[in-house]
């Protein structure tokens, strides 16, 4: 079994550095449950789903056939789509959000939609190859469907 320290090094070595991680330690013990649907055998949501749990949460990934309409009813605009979508604690969080992110974001509860990372940036969590990375901008989903900046990664 590996000590929470070990766990903590990893996470942060996962999300080269960028992880809080003076708030990881008190996170990681609460009970933080995410219901997670994807497109049906979409493997890179695996990886996502499995930093998620080295971040200290408790995932369920479902298949999704009409993963478009749930989306929607969440009041997730095409423009935000992921490959995708979370919820913890009446958020929405689309696609490869780092969980670093996640964690700051969740300690923040911002009046807000959630977050997302549209589209499948390479390099972004769960969608790693090798060196190569795409710059991306993770986004606050307001609740009147506009956004902001929340991240940016180069």
């Amino acid at each position: 079994m590996k000590s929470n320290k070990s766990t903590r090094r990893r996470f942060v070595a996962m999300t080269g550095g960028m992880a809080m991680s003076f708030l990881l330690p008190r996170f990681a013990q609460a009970e933080n449950i995410v219901r997670a649907y994807r497109n049906p055998g979409c493997g890179c949501c695996e990886k996502w789903a499995d930093l998620m749990t080295s971040a200290g949460f408790s995932i369920t990934m479902e298949d999704d056939d009409n993963l478009a309409a749930r989306k929607i009813a969440l009041g997730v605009s095409e423009k935000f789509a992921g490959c995708h979508t979370a919820l913890i604690d009446n958020y929405v969080f689309e696609g490869h959000v780092p969980p670093a992110d996640i964690v700051q974001f969740l300690s923040e509860k911002p009046d807000a939609l959630g977050l997302s990372v549209p589209g499948m940036p390479v390099g972004s969590p769960g969608m790693e190859a090798g060196d190569q990375k795409d710059a991306y901008d993770v986004l606050l989903m307001k609740k009147d469907g506009s956004s902001s900046v929340y991240k940016s990664y180069s």
